[in-house]
């Protein structure tokens, strides 16, 4: 993937709940401040394959959808919860169709992701990054139980699908709670990750975002609390933040972290 120096950034950008075309509605003015500063920015948008029941979204209400139909809802994961345990059923479906949408239409340069499309978003970053084979392979070799690399991510030759990414962008994300997935995040995860947790998000609370900010290296002052729920904030001063943040991944900037923290605490609230 290119620096900056030759072009804008190609994203790639995973949400839950809807189809990709959709998130993509939810998200016009992050998309229309990125194509501002960098013009000729391209975002991808891929649907999750798993096809969610009401009793797996949180807070969700039938009355509140017009297509819904008993357990019939046009809803989209990209994973499920096995029988309300903490194991991720369909997550190697899941990863297969971002890495599908890595080969088709990427390379990327970073990766933008909402709730469980934060989390994942995070694991993407991991995956991506050097040597990180090797730490599943030595982690499933001392534990059968562990989730392995994912073959998606790898062409037939064993080569990794990508580079890794320049940065990610999560809103409302979380880390896997079962020792089964730590190949994500051990070691830490080193791709430069922007958080944004909502003050008032009762879906994803601050323990959860904190959880997943835990296992990101330096992450301390690429935080953002937003004065919202559970959803991604619109508002200047955090598309403002978010700019900012991509700017610096794409030069590859040492001193990111400082000018986030800087950022984040110059802002005027939006309310």
């Amino acid at each position: 993937m290119n620096s900056l120096t030759t072009r804008d950034p190609g994203l790639i950008n995973i949400g839950y709940t809807q189809y990709g075309s959709q998130f993509h509605a939810k998200t016009r003015a992050l998309e229309k401040a990125l194509v501002k500063a960098f013009p000729s920015t391209t975002l991808h948008y891929p649907n999750g394959p798993i096809s969610l029941r009401p009793s797996d979204i949180p807070g969700y209400s039938l009355s509140a959808d017009p297509n819904g139909s008993g357990d019939e809802i046009e809803a989209f994961g990209w994973w499920r919860r096995k029988d309300g345990t903490p194991i991720y059923d369909g997550i190697e479906k899941g990863l297969a169709r971002v890495a599908e949408t890595i080969k088709t239409e990427g390379p990327f340069d970073g990766a933008i992701g909402f709730s469980q499309g934060g989390a994942l978003a995070a694991m993407v970053a991991a995956l991506l990054e050097n040597d990180r084979k090797r730490s599943f392979d030595v982690l499933c070799a001392t534990d059968g139980e562990k989730i392995p690399y994912p073959t998606s991510f790898q062409h037939a030759n064993g080569d990794i699908i990508q580079p890794p990414l320049k940065f990610a962008i999560v809103y409302s994300g979380f880390a896997a709670p079962l020792e089964k997935y730590e190949g994500f995040y051990n070691p830490k995860i080193k791709t430069p990750i922007l958080h944004f947790l909502g003050s008032l998000d009762t879906v994803v609370d601050e323990k959860r975002g904190n959880q997943l900010i835990a296992v990101c290296e330096s992450s301390e002052k690429r935080i953002i609390i937003h004065p919202g729920g559970h959803f991604v904030p619109s508002q200047k001063p955090w598309l403002d933040a978010t700019v900012s943040f991509v700017k610096d991944g794409l030069s590859g900037a040492s001193k990111g972290d400082k000018r986030m923290e800087q950022s984040a605490e110059a802002m005027d609230m939006p309310f």
